[in-house]
């Protein structure tokens, strides 16, 4: 754990502290800290769209039965 003294908006922490029912006002912060890094990672995902060709075939991959035969199927 690292030991670091913040200035922070005493409102904002204490509406966030209510929010999280978190128990301190560190757990609070660490609690946003792990937010924001979890959605800062999960933007990047997006960034990533048409980044690349890929090539294959996913139902291959999957295993999956063409449209036409699983419905033959739940018809039987």
């Amino acid at each position: 754990m690292k030991r670091t003294n913040l200035v922070l908006d005493e409102s904002l922490l204490k509406e966030a502290v209510s929010l999280s029912g978190a128990k301190t006002f560190s757990m609070t912060v660490d609690l946003a800290l792990h937010d924001y890094v979890r959605r800062a990672k999960a933007k990047r995902i997006f960034e990533l769209a048409g980044s690349g060709l890929w090539e294959g075939d996913l139902a291959a991959m999957r295993g999956d039965a063409p449209r036409r035969a699983r419905a033959a199927r739940r018809r039987r």
